[in-house]
């Protein structure tokens, strides 16, 4: 198993920036395909972009490409999201997620809380 944990959510003005981190425990980090997801209020979850376990392939949902950066540390146990040029429309709470060898995100972090203001 693998536990998660998000920070670096906020309030920031439209065009800003922010780096949200998802710490994991355990030492099988590498083992698990990551992706980060978010919700808005009355709105269902959905990606924004996943890395596989050594970071070779990423996915980027349209919304975001170009404008956010997923990465991994490996041996930090850490999966980052650089989002810049950030949009009101982006105001949501973000999870980071673990993918085992179920093929299905598993683990989920509790969320952090990311607002853009106009």
């Amino acid at each position: 198993q693998v536990q998660l944990v998000e920070s670096g959510g906020g309030l920031v003005q439209a065009g800003g920036s922010l780096r949200l981190s998802c710490a994991a425990s355990g030492r099988t980090f590498s083992s698990y395909s990551m992706g980060w997801f978010r919700q808005a209020p009355g709105k269902e979850r959905e990606v924004v972009a996943t890395i596989s376990r050594t970071g070779g392939l990423r996915y980027y949902a349209h919304s975001v490409k170009g404008r956010f950066t997923i990465s991994r540390d490996n041996a930090k146990n850490t999966v980052f999201l650089q989002m810049n040029s950030l949009k009101p429309e982006d105001t949501a709470v973000y999870y980071c997620a673990a993918k085992g060898t179920t093929n299905k995100y598993d683990y989920w972090g509790q969320g952090t809380q990311v607002t853009v203001s106009s």
